[in-house]
């Protein structure tokens, strides 16, 4: 982690309160440095033909204060095995964010990027938010400018807004999440089988979800502050 996480984390945890720059000099002299930066390359397979394409309703209005109004989604791409003899292999992980918490609503893996990856995703949204009629906003991948899909959030209710093409910040905060993720549990490590990358990922989910605080929450985790949200005090 980053300076400012550790500053975070040392509020968070053991209510000490410093500076950040007081943490900074502390790292610089200890040689501690957070995990580079990987340039993410999102998996969107774009629609050759889409049967439907929304307008940017979202239009990088990322802020909200009430959960279940704004969610986003996308689907990325994990390896695994490392060795020749090892047998070598892809899963895809999509997940649904509310932008108020930042917390996943829903999220699914399979070994292919697929609709039924994305529809699947989509209900386990709709069945952990009974009701919830927020914005929904993707890019433009071939499985959310299907007919079928389209009919989800139509049926839901919901109001679908599509990131523009070749406009990743349209859909920022997921692409922020994703980033994170991967700097924090995938690159630089190995995983030498699926059962092992998918136990990682379980495992970052959950220390995302209830241990990982966010400055954008008030230095909460996102389980914190969605819970604060619920008793209307935030």
């Amino acid at each position: 982690m980053g300076y400012r996480r550790i500053r975070d984390t040392l509020e968070h945890d053991y209510d000490i309160r410093v500076n950040d720059k007081r943490v900074l000099r502390i790292c610089r002299k200890k040689k501690i440095r957070s995990i580079i930066k990987h340039r993410y390359n999102c998996c969107t397979k774009p629609a050759s033909d889409p049967a439907y394409i929304a307008e940017n309703i979202l239009n990088r209005e990322f802020h909200s204060d009430k959960l279940n109004e704004k969610w986003v989604t996308d689907v990325s791409e994990f390896k695994y095995g490392t060795g020749e003899d090892e047998r070598k292999g892809k899963i895809y992980l999509s997940v649904i964010l509310d932008l108020c918490d930042r917390r996943p609503v829903a999220y699914v893996y399979g070994n292919h990027n697929d609709n039924s990856l994305v529809f699947t995703t989509f209900n386990k949204a709709i069945e952990s938010a009974p009701g919830a009629t927020p914005i929904f906003h993707s890019d433009r991948g071939y499985q959310y400018t299907s007919k079928e899909f389209r009919q989800k959030v139509v049926d839901a209710g919901m109001t679908q807004s599509m990131s523009r093409v070749a406009h990743c910040i349209d859909n920022g905060p997921m692409e922020g999440f994703w980033g994170i993720m991967k700097r924090e549990m995938y690159y630089g490590r190995k995983f030498r089988t699926k059962e092992e990358l998918l136990k990682a990922i379980e495992k970052y989910m959950t220390y995302y979800t209830g241990k990982r605080v966010q400055r954008k929450l008030k230095v909460m985790t996102p389980m914190e502050y969605h819970e604060i949200k619920l008793l209307g005090t935030a």
